[in-house]
Protein backbone atom coordinates (compact mmCIF):
# COMPACT_ATOMS: atom_id res chain seq x y z
CA UNK A 1 0.00 0.00 0.00
CA UNK A 2 1.35 3.42 -1.21
CA UNK A 3 -0.33 6.70 -0.17
CA UNK A 4 -0.05 8.68 -3.48
CA UNK A 5 -2.16 11.84 -2.27
CA UNK A 6 -3.30 13.68 1.17
CA UNK A 7 -4.84 16.25 2.65
CA UNK A 8 -7.26 16.89 5.61
CA UNK A 9 -10.14 15.59 4.02
CA UNK A 10 -8.68 13.32 1.18
CA UNK A 11 -6.49 10.38 1.19
CA UNK A 12 -5.86 8.76 -2.44
CA UNK A 13 -3.99 5.32 -2.43
CA UNK A 14 -2.34 2.86 -4.81
CA UNK A 15 -3.80 -0.51 -4.28
CA UNK A 16 -1.54 -4.20 -4.64
CA UNK A 17 -3.28 -6.59 -6.61
CA UNK A 18 -4.60 -9.61 -4.35
CA UNK A 19 -5.64 -6.70 -1.86
CA UNK A 20 -9.56 -6.27 -1.22
CA UNK A 21 -11.09 -2.18 -0.81
CA UNK A 22 -13.56 -3.04 1.65
CA UNK A 23 -14.69 -6.03 3.92
CA UNK A 24 -15.82 -8.83 2.44
CA UNK A 25 -17.04 -12.54 3.11
CA UNK A 26 -13.09 -13.46 3.28
CA UNK A 27 -12.53 -11.51 5.97
CA UNK A 28 -9.18 -10.44 4.81
CA UNK A 29 -7.36 -7.76 6.34
CA UNK A 30 -8.56 -4.86 4.00
CA UNK A 31 -6.55 -1.55 2.09
CA UNK A 32 -9.15 0.50 4.15
CA UNK A 33 -7.75 -1.28 7.37
CA UNK A 34 -3.66 -0.19 6.49
CA UNK A 35 -5.07 3.12 5.13
CA UNK A 36 -6.90 3.62 8.88
CA UNK A 37 -3.72 2.17 10.19
CA UNK A 38 -1.18 4.60 8.68
CA UNK A 39 -3.78 7.53 9.78
CA UNK A 40 -3.92 6.59 13.36
CA UNK A 41 0.07 6.23 13.37
CA UNK A 42 1.18 9.11 11.43
CA UNK A 43 -0.81 11.62 13.70
CA UNK A 44 -0.86 9.00 16.83
CA UNK A 45 -5.07 9.75 16.80
CA UNK A 46 -6.06 8.24 20.02
CA UNK A 47 -9.66 5.62 19.24
CA UNK A 48 -10.60 4.73 16.17
CA UNK A 49 -9.90 6.75 12.61
CA UNK A 50 -12.92 7.98 10.50
CA UNK A 51 -12.61 6.87 6.95
CA UNK A 52 -15.02 6.42 4.21
CA UNK A 53 -14.84 4.22 1.48
CA UNK A 54 -15.87 6.23 -2.12
CA UNK A 55 -15.67 2.81 -4.23
CA UNK A 56 -14.04 -0.17 -4.99
CA UNK A 57 -11.59 -2.04 -7.68
CA UNK A 58 -12.21 -5.61 -8.28
CA UNK A 59 -9.28 -7.81 -5.85
CA UNK A 60 -6.89 -8.51 -8.74
CA UNK A 61 -6.44 -5.21 -10.24
CA UNK A 62 -3.96 -2.63 -9.18
CA UNK A 63 -4.34 1.59 -8.93
CA UNK A 64 -5.70 4.12 -7.14
CA UNK A 65 -8.78 3.95 -4.69
CA UNK A 66 -9.90 7.28 -3.28
CA UNK A 67 -10.41 7.83 0.33
CA UNK A 68 -12.51 10.07 2.93
CA UNK A 69 -11.12 11.56 5.75
CA UNK A 70 -14.10 13.24 6.66
CA UNK A 71 -17.60 13.02 6.88
CA UNK A 72 -18.55 16.13 4.73
CA UNK A 73 -15.79 14.80 1.93
CA UNK A 74 -17.40 11.51 1.92
CA UNK A 75 -21.00 12.61 1.25
CA UNK A 76 -19.84 15.30 -1.64
CA UNK A 77 -17.91 12.50 -3.04
CA UNK A 78 -20.27 10.04 -3.24
CA UNK A 79 -22.59 12.92 -5.12
CA UNK A 80 -19.27 13.25 -7.43
CA UNK A 81 -19.36 9.55 -8.01
CA UNK A 82 -22.59 9.11 -8.23
CA UNK A 83 -22.85 12.17 -10.73
CA UNK A 84 -19.78 10.70 -12.91
CA UNK A 85 -18.07 13.87 -11.85
CA UNK A 86 -14.82 11.66 -11.29
CA UNK A 87 -12.55 10.58 -13.82
CA UNK A 88 -10.97 7.45 -14.05
CA UNK A 89 -8.53 6.70 -16.90
CA UNK A 90 -7.71 2.67 -17.26
CA UNK A 91 -4.78 0.92 -18.35
CA UNK A 92 -5.42 -2.92 -19.93
CA UNK A 93 -2.72 -5.36 -21.26
CA UNK A 94 -4.72 -7.16 -23.70
CA UNK A 95 -3.88 -10.44 -25.48
CA UNK A 96 -5.23 -9.14 -28.67
CA UNK A 97 -5.44 -6.23 -30.42
CA UNK A 98 -8.43 -4.39 -31.08
CA UNK A 99 -10.41 -4.36 -34.77
CA UNK A 100 -10.35 -0.59 -34.30
CA UNK A 101 -7.16 1.54 -32.11
CA UNK A 102 -9.82 3.49 -31.00
CA UNK A 103 -13.35 3.36 -30.80
CA UNK A 104 -16.50 4.04 -28.12
CA UNK A 105 -18.22 0.59 -26.71
CA UNK A 106 -21.73 0.52 -25.97
CA UNK A 107 -23.06 -2.68 -24.44
CA UNK A 108 -26.05 -3.70 -22.13
CA UNK A 109 -24.68 -5.39 -19.28
CA UNK A 110 -26.63 -8.29 -16.93
CA UNK A 111 -24.46 -9.66 -13.90
CA UNK A 112 -24.99 -13.24 -12.29
CA UNK A 113 -24.36 -13.07 -8.36
CA UNK A 114 -23.60 -16.66 -8.28
CA UNK A 115 -21.23 -16.75 -10.60
CA UNK A 116 -19.88 -12.86 -9.48
CA UNK A 117 -19.70 -12.31 -13.68
CA UNK A 118 -21.19 -10.29 -15.75
CA UNK A 119 -22.59 -10.67 -19.41
CA UNK A 120 -22.17 -8.16 -22.33
CA UNK A 121 -25.03 -7.91 -24.90
CA UNK A 122 -25.41 -5.85 -28.09
CA UNK A 123 -28.78 -4.47 -27.55
CA UNK A 124 -31.07 -4.38 -24.51
CA UNK A 125 -32.14 -7.12 -22.22
CA UNK A 126 -34.15 -7.97 -19.34
CA UNK A 127 -32.31 -6.99 -16.10
CA UNK A 128 -29.88 -4.90 -18.15
CA UNK A 129 -28.07 -1.94 -17.94
CA UNK A 130 -25.89 0.38 -20.07
CA UNK A 131 -22.42 -0.07 -20.14
CA UNK A 132 -20.38 2.74 -22.06
CA UNK A 133 -16.44 3.47 -22.10
CA UNK A 134 -14.23 4.52 -24.44
CA UNK A 135 -10.57 2.99 -25.11
CA UNK A 136 -7.63 3.97 -27.37
CA UNK A 137 -3.88 1.78 -28.25
CA UNK A 138 -1.24 2.97 -26.86
CA UNK A 139 1.39 0.61 -26.98
CA UNK A 140 1.88 -2.51 -28.30
CA UNK A 141 4.83 -5.25 -26.97
CA UNK A 142 5.49 -8.37 -29.40
CA UNK A 143 2.90 -10.12 -27.70
CA UNK A 144 0.12 -7.77 -26.28
CA UNK A 145 -1.55 -4.90 -26.58
CA UNK A 146 -1.94 -1.63 -23.66
CA UNK A 147 -5.34 0.14 -24.15
CA UNK A 148 -6.09 3.24 -22.34
CA UNK A 149 -9.52 3.27 -21.20
CA UNK A 150 -12.19 5.72 -19.67
CA UNK A 151 -15.02 4.75 -18.00
CA UNK A 152 -18.65 6.96 -19.13
CA UNK A 153 -20.56 4.53 -16.59
CA UNK A 154 -19.78 1.95 -13.69
CA UNK A 155 -20.88 -1.14 -13.77
CA UNK A 156 -19.92 -4.34 -12.02
CA UNK A 157 -16.58 -5.92 -13.79
CA UNK A 158 -17.36 -3.41 -17.11
CA UNK A 159 -13.76 -3.22 -18.64
CA UNK A 160 -13.28 -6.88 -17.87
CA UNK A 161 -16.79 -7.68 -19.56
CA UNK A 162 -16.70 -5.47 -22.51
CA UNK A 163 -13.42 -6.05 -23.84
CA UNK A 164 -13.84 -9.66 -23.40
CA UNK A 165 -17.21 -9.02 -25.74
CA UNK A 166 -15.24 -7.53 -28.60
CA UNK A 167 -12.17 -10.70 -28.44
CA UNK A 168 -9.77 -8.44 -26.11
CA UNK A 169 -9.60 -10.17 -22.98
CA UNK A 170 -7.09 -8.86 -19.92
CA UNK A 171 -4.47 -10.85 -20.02
CA UNK A 172 -4.46 -13.40 -16.58
CA UNK A 173 -8.29 -12.62 -16.34
CA UNK A 174 -9.24 -16.46 -17.07
CA UNK A 175 -12.85 -15.45 -16.29
CA UNK A 176 -13.08 -13.49 -18.87
CA UNK A 177 -11.22 -15.59 -21.36
CA UNK A 178 -7.92 -14.68 -20.98
CA UNK A 179 -5.36 -17.89 -22.17
CA UNK A 180 -3.73 -17.90 -18.66
CA UNK A 181 -3.35 -16.89 -15.22
CA UNK A 182 -0.55 -14.09 -13.99
CA UNK A 183 1.64 -15.67 -12.24
CA UNK A 184 0.90 -13.82 -9.09
CA UNK A 185 -3.12 -13.96 -9.72
CA UNK A 186 -3.23 -10.73 -11.16
CA UNK A 187 -5.02 -9.47 -13.63
CA UNK A 188 -3.28 -6.82 -16.09
CA UNK A 189 -5.90 -4.34 -15.69
CA UNK A 190 -3.88 -0.51 -13.54
CA UNK A 191 -6.58 2.13 -12.32
CA UNK A 192 -3.83 4.72 -13.96
CA UNK A 193 -5.34 7.87 -12.97
CA UNK A 194 -7.91 9.98 -11.31
CA UNK A 195 -9.39 13.89 -11.81
CA UNK A 196 -11.62 15.24 -9.54
CA UNK A 197 -12.54 18.89 -8.30
CA UNK A 198 -11.61 18.66 -4.41
CA UNK A 199 -14.84 18.10 -2.41
CA UNK A 200 -13.79 20.99 -0.29
CA UNK A 201 -11.53 23.19 -1.30
CA UNK A 202 -12.60 23.24 -4.90
CA UNK A 203 -9.53 22.72 -6.43
CA UNK A 204 -8.19 19.94 -9.29
CA UNK A 205 -7.00 17.21 -8.15
CA UNK A 206 -5.31 14.70 -10.29
CA UNK A 207 -3.29 11.99 -9.61
CA UNK A 208 -1.66 9.14 -11.43
CA UNK A 209 -0.36 5.90 -10.19
CA UNK A 210 2.98 3.85 -11.28
CA UNK A 211 2.69 1.07 -13.14
CA UNK A 212 3.14 -2.24 -11.44
CA UNK A 213 6.67 -3.70 -10.44
CA UNK A 214 6.53 -6.35 -13.76
CA UNK A 215 8.57 -6.82 -16.73
CA UNK A 216 5.72 -7.05 -19.17
CA UNK A 217 4.48 -3.47 -17.55
CA UNK A 218 7.53 -1.90 -18.13
CA UNK A 219 8.04 -3.33 -21.10
CA UNK A 220 4.82 -2.20 -22.89
CA UNK A 221 4.79 0.88 -20.73
CA UNK A 222 7.97 1.95 -21.93
CA UNK A 223 7.05 1.79 -25.69
CA UNK A 224 4.83 5.08 -25.28
CA UNK A 225 5.27 7.55 -28.05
Amino acid sequence: MKIVYEDNHVIIASKRSGEIVQGDKTGDRTLADDVKEYIKEKYAKPGNVFLGVTHRLDRPVWGLVVFAKTSKALARLNDMFRNGEVHKTYWAICQNAPAEPEATLTHWITRNEKQNKSYAYDREVPGSKKAVLHYRTISRSERYTLVEIELMTGRHHQIRCQLAKIGCPIKGDLKYGARRSNPDGSISLLARKVEFIHPVSKERICVESQVPDDNLWREISGNLS
